[in-house]
């Protein structure tokens, strides 16, 4: 089974699944999200941040293949391009961190590794820019798949929480810490990004 990871582009972009493409929760603040929803243009806001991003940051994001086929991905980025993250309750992302803003393993990869791997790969790529952490909002209610990822996964991976609230959370991860993570929170990375159930089936990579 061949694995590829790809920077986030327009060119790949089509690649992620659908509902994510045209979702623009942490893209825009809430008035200009729901305009954009309105408007029934929310793939063309979605482009048009990805594109401002690329020219001005970076790569924010990344696309798993297995067999050249999609199979997951994670988008983050500096909160100063998250115009959403200053609506909660939890906010600001500290200044010395990348926020990690969604990411999704497609059902039929999940479990074998690839959240390990993506989670793994954006923890690189922020410690070689300069950034000491990864923050996020966790979903302390969550109970399906969506913008937000759950707070007690974020936790059982190795994040921590900085601000508590009743919701929605922020939780914390210093970069050192994911370099060496043991094998015995592979399973619960996994149960992170591909919103699996409780017994997983794992396979070794």
């Amino acid at each position: 089974m061949g694995r590829r990871l790809a920077p986030l582009t327009l060119d790949n972009l089509p690649d992620i699944p659908r509902p994510c493409r045209k979702c623009v929760f942490w893209e825009l603040d809430p008035v200009s999200g729901e305009a954009a929803v309105q408007a029934g243009k929310p793939e063309l806001e979605k482009e048009a941040w990805i594109s401002a991003v690329l020219l001005e940051w970076g790569s924010c994001g990344r696309v798993v293949y297995v067999d050249e086929v999609p199979a997951g991905f994670v988008l983050y980025a500096p909160a100063a391009y998250v115009p959403r993250s200053l609506a909660f309750p939890t906010s600001p992302v500290a200044a010395d961190a990348v926020q990690l803003m969604t990411a999704r393993i497609l059902p039929g990869y999940q479990g074998q590794g690839i959240g390990r791997v993506l989670v793994q790969t954006v923890a690189k790529d922020v410690l070689r820019r300069g950034f000491k952490a990864i923050e996020a909002f966790g979903d302390a209610k969550w109970t399906a798949p969506s913008c937000l990822l759950p707070a007690d996964h974020l936790l059982a991976v190795g994040f921590k929480t900085v601000r508590h609230h009743p919701r929605y959370p922020r939780l914390r991860l210093e970069l050192r810490s994911t370099i060496s993570w043991k094998e015995d929170v592979e399973m619960a990375i996994d149960r992170l990004l591909g919103a699996v159930q409780k017994e997983p089936a794992l396979r070794p990579l």
